[in-house]
């Protein structure tokens, strides 16, 4: 939009704010500044907030956001004030083209010509420009002088915050002081950053040296749409706020990102502009699946009349889904005020501003009326409803990477941020640009295949995702891929894998596994650890040892057909990596400085394979094991762990030399290995591979959860090709007879294809050190340290992208059934942090992509959180 000349009427107030002129520096000379934290993603939903977008640049989103200033400010109610917030984040061609001046001086000429029933202040403000931009503003012979060659400013840009506006009071139709109702609309507009050359902002920013990062201009953006809101939802103010993008949809922003992703993590309700010139169709139609890929609600399309009547064919691909307006042509003569033909527009702005209206009220009390139908109907895993009261249920609006935005109700009602630091129990791990491309190959994958049966057949997703898998996870020892559908499956799969594969390295043919009582037959049991979780269907259920999940309550047939040794645990207390022995493994002339590690990596090297602890554990594991030999018809037919973390069983962390030596001697005696790497694989202990930090391989391995990056339900069991041949033969009965509806479908094979192949590019994930096959450490070693030495906490363990800890408890406040960590968890996520403990464990999960930044503000949060925990138990604890 070209601006238009300063009015002659009404009277005009500008004002230019001190101007506060940074001192020059030479930002050569210092290293690059860290990246910022993440904006605190939060906006009120007291009023309606919308996002303006449109097909193509030029097509008319400012003057729609002029007509819905005219429409709201105008409406007929009088008995409230209203406001009408307009803010324009992006804007390039500044001074000359500004859509937020544009937007001032429509309304107050229409204004003047059609009064509006009450008065109304109308302010246009800017905010931030470049340098050159400013000059433009100003003028070269300004005052300020001149700003030199050398910018300063964030990110090695150069803004200036100016505080400048102009303002004009348009009086109403009725006497507001002779009638004493003192009523007095008012109309904010507002540009937060803007450049001079009239480009694409991506290019504007690189050529005027004025970059701003997609969080910074999220961050000042969010101030813009909190001052909307400055009367706190007062009753008797009505506040509309729209946020006008720039250029098209997939238009890129000031960094380079397309704004469709760059808005993203507000996910506001969108009006979009579409294009009635010839060829409109196809790109109106292109700008709405772009925009409902990324999970944004589409309220209305808007668009000019060019006599090619495109509502037609858009209404019939739309199948009615959402409004469709036609606005009367735009004259083309520019120096048109276009006073009238906003008059001829009134119609179609005041139903566009009903509809919107509408959606937002619709929204509001869908999103009020979750809580109670969710108390009502639905049935939570893991959960005991009796303890879950409706204001205690979370109202997840969407995800946007690792946060969650969710419906706030406590005093203001908002949408507001939480990081999901259960990783959606386990399986998340993309950030927001991930998640994006997730959402294409998904949905091209939909629209290629939807889903085809797997038995005999095959297809590129499968195919793809299955030779990833035998490189990465599998490489040196897999060489078949067998998918089922979640991690539970996964190990039922595998325990049968290993079972075949056990009787046939003895030569025990089937048609002698007789279940009479008169003669011979093998009782197979699995070896596994205490503490150790692999699922909840029964067979999983079989292979851990008793536990809350097995219970009676749980599994009456619970019988427990494995022989459950207790691992020695390691785990950090007061900056020390501590061993902690099961009382069943009896040491002697054993120092305790031993039992220490200074480093965390110390307990994982292979040197202490000839350590004195190496040799207790190969002594407690062969006399376990010749236990079971002595018992009559008894064999151990697997052995299954999850390799040095124990998820489900309290996040602790098992000895890895004892896991390493359990494995060898396993092997040694012929008895097939499974890793369930349901939890720990893919990136989630810092490695691909839990293996890898064992440094053994197994027979059979599991895995599930991040391997898609946590969007589709999808699970692998790996084979050596011995397991594999124990399944070939010359009858179908010897075959595996296990699988799925939906084994190896496309859609989760492709999921897993991108999420594998972007895990493990250095380019992509910034934490993989390249060349190293590991992620750089997540959690500050100093906030991990400090964790370990509170009085509150018992344990730490710290890896990859897992950080845990045990709260101090005793009696019922310990264990899996334990409440005692309710009021910590309450105010944790308080501060926007999503956590679900494991009784008085608490922990927190990120995925390989997160920023360590992000990583330290999370612990920070939880350090303070502890500290007036600790305050409180001990004030408790004093009282008689």
């Amino acid at each position: 939009m070209l601006l238009l000349a300063t009015l002659s009427r009404p009277p005009v107030r500008r004002r230019l704010l001190p101007i506060c002129l940074l001192h020059h520096r030479n930002i050569h000379a210092q290293p690059p500044p860290a990246p910022p934290p993440p904006p605190t993603i939060e906006y009120p939903l007291s009023h309606p907030i919308y996002a303006i977008w449109a097909a193509n640049t030029s097509l008319g989103k400012t003057l729609v956001s002029a007509g819905l200033s005219i429409a709201f400010l105008n409406s007929s109610c009088s008995s409230k004030s209203k406001k009408f917030v307009y803010l324009k984040p992006v804007q390039t061609g500044f001074p000359e083209d500004s859509d937020s001046r544009f937007v001032y001086c429509k309304f107050s000429q229409f204004s003047l010509q059609n009064r509006p029933k009450l008065s109304v202040f109308a302010s246009n403000h800017v905010i931030n420009t470049s340098f050159p931009a400013l000059k433009a503003l100003l003028g070269e012979d300004s005052k300020y002088g001149s700003f030199g060659s050398e910018k300063v400013g964030h990110f090695g840009g150069a803004f200036e915050n100016l505080g400048w506006y102009e303002e004009t009071k348009l009086e109403g139709a009725e006497n507001d002081e002779a009638k004493g109702v003192g009523l007095c609309s008012e109309l904010i507009c507002k540009t937060i950053y803007g450049w001079k050359e009239p480009i694409s902002p991506h290019l504007a920013s690189e050529r005027e040296g004025a970059r701003v990062e997609d969080s910074e201009l999220l961050e000042v953006l969010m101030r813009g749409v909190q001052s909307g809101d400055e009367e706190g939802g007062d009753r008797n103010v009505d506040v509309m706020c729209v946020i006008e993008t720039a250029g098209g949809v997939a238009s890129p922003g000031p960094s380079g990102t397309l704004q469709c992703d760059l808005y993203r993590p507000l996910r506001l309700p969108a009006i979009l502009v579409g294009d009635g010139r010839l060829g409109g169709i196809s790109g109106t139609i292109s700008a709405y699946e772009s925009l409902k890929l990324r999970g944004y609600d589409v309220v209305a399309i808007v668009f000019e009349d060019h006599g090619l009547t495109n509502e037609v064919p858009l209404s019939s691909y739309l199948q009615n889904r959402i409004p469709l307006f036609v606005l009367p042509p735009v004259p083309q003569d520019m120096s048109n005020d276009l006073v009238e033909w906003f008059e001829k527009s009134q119609t179609v702005f005041s139903s566009l501003k009903d509809v919107m209206l509408s959606a937002f009220l619709r929204r509001v009390r869908k999103l009020h009326h979750m809580r109670k139908k969710a108390c009502d109907i639905l049935w939570w895993p893991f959960t005991q409803h009796e303890f879950v009261s409706e204001g205690n249920v979370t109202v997840i609006d969407s995800r946007c990477g690792e946060n969650f935005a969710v419906h706030k109700t406590s005093n203001l009602e908002t949408i507001t941020q939480q990081f999901d630091a259960c990783a959606s129990w386990w399986t998340q791990g993309p950030d927001a640009n991930l998640q994006i491309e997730l959402a294409r190959i998904v949905g091209y994958t939909i629209g290629r295949y939807g889903h085809v049966m797997f038995p005999e057949n095959v297809y590129e997703p499968v195919l793809e995702c299955a030779e990833l898998l035998l490189e990465g996870v599998g490489k040196g020892w897999a060489s078949r891929t067998y998918f089922s559908d979640n991690g539970s499956t996964a190990v039922e799969i595998a325990l049968k894998m290993a079972f075949r594969k056990f009787l046939l390295d003895r030569g025990i043919h089937f048609d002698q596994l007789k279940v009479n009582a008169s003669e011979r037959y093998i009782n197979l049991k699995v070896l596994a650890l205490k503490g150790s979780y692999h699922g909840d269907t029964l067979g999983a259920m079989e292979a851990q040892a008793p536990s809350p999940y097995t219970g009676v309550y749980q599994q009456p047939w619970y019988s427990g057909r494995g022989i459950f040794l207790d691992p020695p645990t390691v785990f950090l207390c007061n900056g020390i990596w501590k061993l902690q022995l099961p009382k069943k493994i009896q040491v002697e002339n054993v120092k305790m400085d031993d039992f220490c590690f200074n480093l965390r990596d110390e307990i994982f090297q292979e040197t202490r394979d000839a350590s004195l602890f190496a040799s207790i554990y190969s002594s407690y594991i062969s006399k376990e094991l010749s236990h079971v030999n002595s018992i009559p018809y008894t064999d151990i037919g697997a052995l299954i762990i999850e390799p040095v973390i124990h998820g489900a069983g309290g996040m602790e962390m098992i000895d890895p030399l004892f896991q390493r030596i359990l494995v060898k001697e396993c092997q040694s005696r012929n008895i097939p290995v499974i890793f369930d790497e349901v939890f720990t694989g893919f990136w989630r202990l810092g490695v691909e591979s839990a293996a890898k930090l064992l440094c053994c391989q197994p027979d059979i391995s599991c895995f599930a959860k991040l391997m898609t990056g946590g969007v589709v339900p999808l699970a692998v069991t790996l084979a050596s090709e011995a397991v594999f041949e124990a399944f070939v033969g010359e009858s179908k009965l010897k075959a595996l007879l296990h699988g799925h509806s939906y084994s190896a479908h496309a859609i989760g094979c492709s999921a897993a294809v991108q999420s594998i192949k972007w895990f493990k590019n250095s380019q992509r994930n910034v934490n993989l050190i390249p060349g190293a096959d590991l992620l750089r450490e997540l959690w500050d070693t100093e906030l991990v340290h400090q964790l370990s030495s509170h009085p509150a906490v018992k344990r730490v363990v710290t890896i990859g992208t897992l950080c845990a800890l045990e709260l101090r408890a005793e009696g019922c406040n310990a264990g899996y059934a334990s409440l005692y960590a309710t009021s910590l968890l309450k105010k944790i996520r308080e501060d926007g942090i999503y956590t679900r403990p494991l009784g008085n464990v608490i922990y927190l999960m990120c995925g390989p992509c997160t920023s360590p930044q992000v990583c330290s503000q999370i612990m920070n949060k939880l350090i303070r959180r502890l500290d007036e925990f600790s305050e409180v138990k001990n004030v408790g604890a004093c009282q008689p």
